[in-house]
C-alpha cells in the first residue's frame, strides 16, 4: 500500500478491568485509559483496513540501527534537556498541531540554546506525548525499499492512531497496515528477525490466535520468533519497555527488583527465559540486569532510548542513578551514556515511552551473523556478511573491510569480497590454536554512510576463541638415530622438519637418555616457534662408557609441542659399548 493511500481510522476501547480508572480533564497526561475513553464504543478490528504484507524477506528496523531523526511531541511530555542533548547530533522532529504551536516551539528551542538546525517539524494533530506507543514501525522489503507498517492503535486515540500514516507521508514511502491491536511500548525487536512483546499482545486480539498473531508477524515484520512473555512488572500497563529492552540482536538488558519483592522470582524467570534463549547471533542472549526496585523515587531504567551512538537513560535523583547509568556503560562500551534527569518519569512512563526513532531510510546495513565464543580451530576463518545499500549510491568497493585483532594485539585490515551481489567475504589467517580473535566489519558506499558490525565498531567488538589442535605435520629426519661407530658416538643430526602450513610451538625436549649415555648439544632456548616449512637440527652425541647386554641398546628422546608429543628413537651396536668398556 502506497503512503498516499489514507487508512480508515479505528476507534479501539480496552475492557474497563484492564487499566485502573482515573478522572481527569486532560487525558492526554493518563498513559493509562481516561474514564471518558473506557467508555468509548468499541470499533471492530473488521473496520480496519489491512494491506498485503510487503513483499519478503521483510527486514522489521530495530531500535539501534542507524537512525536519522527522533520523533516528539508539543506540548511536551519531555524536559527540554532532553531535547537539546538529542538535537547536538540528530534531527529532532517536533509534531505540532498548528503553525502556532511550530512558532510556540520555535521560541522554547531558541531559547534553550537548542540546536535548531537539528529540528524540524510535522503538523498533524495529536492526543498524547506517547510517540513510542503510537508512532511507526520501519520496515524495509525484500527489494530493500523503505515503509511504515500501521497497526490499530490500542488506545481510542484517533489522531494518535493517524501519525504513521503522517509521518509515512511526508517521508514519501510505502505504508501497510497489519490489523492486530498493538502499542510501540509493548515491542522491541533486534533488527535480525526476533521481536518480544508480553502478553498483552494476545490479551488485545481474542479475534486472532496465538499462532495467527505470531504469523502477521512473520508475515508483516519478518519476526520468527516473536518471544511473547508473561508480565513481571505487575501493574497496569504491561509494556515490555518497563522492564527489558534489546541492545544488540545479542544483548537484551532486564530489570531487576529485591529478593524480597514479591516480583522477584518474575523478574528472574524473564531473565532466565532470555539467557536460554538463543539469540540472531547463533548463541544464547547475553543478559545484563540493571536494579529497579520501583520505589520513590523511581527507577525506570529499561525505559531508556538508544539514539545511533548515545543512549539516553532516565533519572529521577534516586539512590540507583549512578549504577544505573555504570550498568549502561559497561554493557554498552562506545556509546555516550547520558542521564537525563526528570522529575516527571515514572516507573510505568519514562523517557522511552515519549519518543520515536525515525529510521535512515537511506541506511547502510551490514546483516552478519558473527562467529562467537570458542569454536575449533582452522588453518583460516571466513567472515561473511550481506550489505544492503539503501540510498541508491553503490558502494566503495575497495571500502569493505573486516579489522582484527589477535590476542588484543594491533588491529590489521583485511578486504572483504563481493562474490554475488550483496554477499561480502573476507578470509582471516595467521591465528593459532588457542587464540583470542576480535573483529569487527566496516562498510561505506557513495551516499557518504558509513557503517560497522557491530554498530559500534571497534570500541565493542565481536570475538572468539580458538580450541582443538593445530594440524601438525612434523617430520623427523632421520626417523631413527644409529650409531654404528666410534664415529657416529660423536654426534649424529637429528632434523626437525614442519611440514604443515602452520608455525609449531616446540615446549620440551628430552635432553639426556635413559638406556644409555646420550645428550642434546647445545639445545636450543625453548619454546621454541618452528615456522611453517622450517627445520631444526639437533646434535645427539654418545657419552659412554655404557653398560649393555644386549646386541642393539635402544633408548626414546621425547620432543613435545602444544599439542602432541613425537617420540624419536635412538640405537647403538653393543659391541661398540663393550669395546669401549673394556678399553
Amino acid at each position: 500500500m502506497k503512503s498516499k493511500i489514507t487508512l480508515v481510522l479505528i476507534i479501539v476501547s480496552l475492557s474497563l478491568g484492564l487499566y485502573a480508572q482515573k478522572a481527569a480533564p486532560d487525558f492526554s497526561n493518563l498513559h493509562y485509559l481516561s474514564a471518558e475513553e473506557m467508555q468509548t464504543p468499541l470499533r471492530s478490528i473488521l473496520e480496519y483496513v489491512e494491506t498485503d504484507p510487503p513483499m519478503p524477506v521483510v527486514r522489521n528496523v530495530a531500535e539501534f540501527d542507524a537512525m536519522q531523526a527522533v520523533l516528539v511531541r508539543y506540548p511536551f511530555g519531555i524536559p527540554i534537556t532532553l531535547v537539546k542533548e538529542m538535537a547536538e547530533e540528530t534531527m529532532v522532529i517536533t509534531l505540532v498541531g498548528s503553525s502556532s504551536q511550530q512558532q510556540t516551539v520555535e521560541n522554547i528551542y531558541a531559547a534553550n540554546d537548542v540546536n535548531t538546525e537539528n529540528t524540524s517539524f510535522l503538523i498533524a494533530p495529536t492526543d498524547s506525548y506517547w510517540v513510542r506507543d503510537y508512532g511507526p514501525w520501519f520496515v524495509f522489503d525484500g527489494n530493500n525499499n523503505p515503509g511504515i507498517m500501521d497497526f490499530p492503535y490500542n488506545r481510542p486515540r484517533p489522531n494518535d492512531d493517524n501519525v504513521p500514516v503522517v509521518v509515512a507521508n511526508s517521508l514519501g514511502i510505502d505504508l501497510y497496515g497489519m490489523s492486530v491491536y498493538h502499542t510501540g511500548g509493548n515491542y522491541m525487536c533486534d533488527g535480525m528477525g526476533q521481536g518480544s512483546s508480553t502478553d498483552l499482545v494476545y490479551e488485545e486480539n481474542t479475534q486472532l490466535t496465538e499462532a495467527q498473531v505470531d504469523e502477521k508477524f512473520n508475515d508483516y515484520l519478518g519476526i520468527n520468533p516473536y518471544h511473547v512473555r508473561p508480565d513481571p512488572l505487575d501493574d497496569y500497563i504491561k509494556h515490555i519497555d518497563c522492564w527489558g529492552k534489546f541492545l544488540s540482536p545479542g544483548k537484551v538488558i532486564i530489570g531487576q527488583v529485591p529478593t524480597t519483592d514479591n516480583r522477584y522470582a518474575d523478574f528472574e524467570e524473564a531473565a532466565d527465559y532470555f539467557a536460554n534463549t538463543t539469540s540472531s547471533y547463533g548463541v544464547p542472549y547475553e543478559v545484563v540486569r540493571v536494579f529497579t526496585p520501583g520505589t520513590a523515587p523511581n527507577t525506570p531504567y529499561t525505559n531508556s532510548l538508544i539514539l545511533n551512538k548515545k543512549v539516553f537513560v532516565p533519572l529521577t535523583g534516586s539512590q540507583w542513578d549512578d549504577e544505573a547509568i555504570a550498568t549502561y556503560e559497561e554493557a554498552m562500551p562506545g556509546y555516550e551514556i547520558v542521564g537525563i534527569v526528570y522529575n516527571g518519569w515514572l516507573n510505568t512512563d519514562a523517557l522511552h515511552c515519549r519518543t520515536k526513532g525515525v529510521a535512515d531510510i537511506g541506511m547502510l546495513y551490514i546483516h552478519h551473523v558473527p562467529t562467537l565464543g570458542q569454536i575449533d580451530y582452522q588453518d583460516t576463518y571466513e567472515i561473511t556478511a550481506q550489505i544492503n545499500v539503501n540510498s541508491g549510491q553503490p558502494i566503495y568497493e575497495d571500502s569493505v573491510f573486516v579489522y582484527y585483532s589477535i590476542n588484543e594485539g594491533e588491529y590489521q585490515q583485511t578486504n572483504m569480497v563481493s562474490s554475488t551481489g550483496e554477499m561480502w567475504t573476507a578470509t582471516l589467517s595467521g591465528i593459532s590454536s588457542g587464540d583470542e580473535v576480535d573483529y569487527y566489519l566496516y562498510a561505506a558506499d557513495e551516499s557518504g554512510r558509513q557503517s560497522y558490525h557491530p554498530f559500534i565498531g571497534q570500541a565493542d567488538p565481536h570475538e572468539f576463541e580458538t580450541m582443538g589442535a593445530v594440524i601438525e605435520d612434523l617430520e623427523m629426519n632421520p626417523d631413527t638415530l644409529v650409531y654404528l661407530d666410534y664415529e657416529d658416538m660423536l654426534g649424529l643430526d637429528l632434523k626437525i622438519i614442519n611440514r604443515g602450513s602452520e608455525a609449531v610451538v616446540i615446549d620440551d625436549i628430552t635432553e639426556y637418555g635413559m638406556e644409555f649415555m646420550w645428550y642434546v648439544e647445545n639445545m636450543p632456548t625453548l619454546p621454541y616457534n618452528l615456522g611453517a616449512e622450517d627445520s631444526l637440527t639437533l646434535k645427539v652425541v654418545v657419552d659412554l662408557p655404557v653398560n649393555a647386554l644386549v646386541l642393539l641398546v635402544s633408548d626414546t628422546m621425547y620432543i613435545s609441542t602444544e599439542t602432541n608429543t613425537y617420540k624419536q628413537l635412538l640405537m647403538i651396536d653393543n659391541d661398540l659399548i663393550s669395546s669401549n668398556i673394556e678399553n
